[in-house]
């Protein structure tokens, strides 16, 4: 009798499924938020990125949601519409044009 192999989306058989169980939700989404989020060092490489900043605010709106603040939620959300619609643009950074005084 040969044994057959799990299925991936056979949660009870998959080991990183199994894993990911002993986290709760809002950890997962708190690591999510973390991995999704756009560092000072990639700011310039990524500020105009719409799927990137699109993944970072909807990522920031299912954490919100979860620590049950809807309206901000929905504003990050709409965020997340206007990267991906084009509606909205990155902001120049804070650190140009501006010279220090002497």
């Amino acid at each position: 009798m040969t044994q057959s192999t799990p299925m991936p989306t056979d949660r009870l058989e998959n080991p990183t499924s199994a894993a990911l169980q002993s986290y709760s939700t809002e950890e997962l989404t708190q690591a999510l938020v973390e991995r999704l989020s756009i560092t000072n060092s990639d700011w310039h490489k990524l500020k105009g990125n719409r799927k990137a900043r699109a993944k970072e605010q909807a990522a920031t709106a299912l954490m919100l949601l979860l620590k049950d603040q809807p309206e901000a939620a929905l504003e990050r959300l709409q965020q997340a519409t206007g990267w991906l619609d084009g509606s909205i643009s990155a902001p120049p950074c804070p650190t140009h044009g501006h010279h220090r005084a002497k």
